[in-house]
């Protein structure tokens, strides 16, 4: 069932950022914010603007998911750290899926992985988020509706 479809804006710092996209996805109350490519000084705005508009949506938990980015500067990982704290307060649970050099690589490096919560991948997320239950909300979020948002 999907609770909220919205479309998504641009940023005028992102509309340099070719290829980034930010695309969102719910199952039930959980939504998945899904990244694609670079997230630096020119696309963080956009990805900042995603998350406050899914947590505007009161979603029960909120899933990042950047197994397609390439590069993660440190301005995005301020966005990652900032948006843990707005949705601490919002009782809102927060993940972020990371795996590899690009992403949990300097997430690690710098000890933000004491702030946030970690998952290799989408399926480890969803089976934390849903209390053990294994593959059902991955295979469900890939039917459910999405909206993406792109750079021009």
């Amino acid at each position: 069932m999907v609770d909220h479809v919205t479309e998504s804006t641009h940023s005028a710092a992102s509309a340099h950022q070719h290829g980034f996209e930010v695309r969102k996805r719910w199952s039930n109350r959980v939504v998945v914010l899904s990244v694609r490519e670079t997230v630096d000084i020119l696309s963080a705005p956009q990805l900042s603007e995603a998350i406050c508009e899914a947590l505007g949506q009161a979603p029960t938990g909120l899933i990042v998911d950047l197994t397609d980015v390439d590069f993660l500067a440190s301005v995005g990982m301020s966005v990652l750290v900032s948006a843990h704290y707005v949705a601490d307060a919002m009782s809102v649970r927060f993940g972020i899926v990371a795996d590899g050099p690009a992403t949990s690589r300097p997430i690690r490096l710098l000890g933000i992985n004491r702030i946030l919560t970690l998952y290799p991948t989408l399926d480890d997320a969803f089976r934390e988020f849903r209390g053990g239950t294994s593959g059902q909300g991955h295979s469900r979020l890939l039917d459910d509706e999405s909206t993406t948002t792109q750079s021009p």
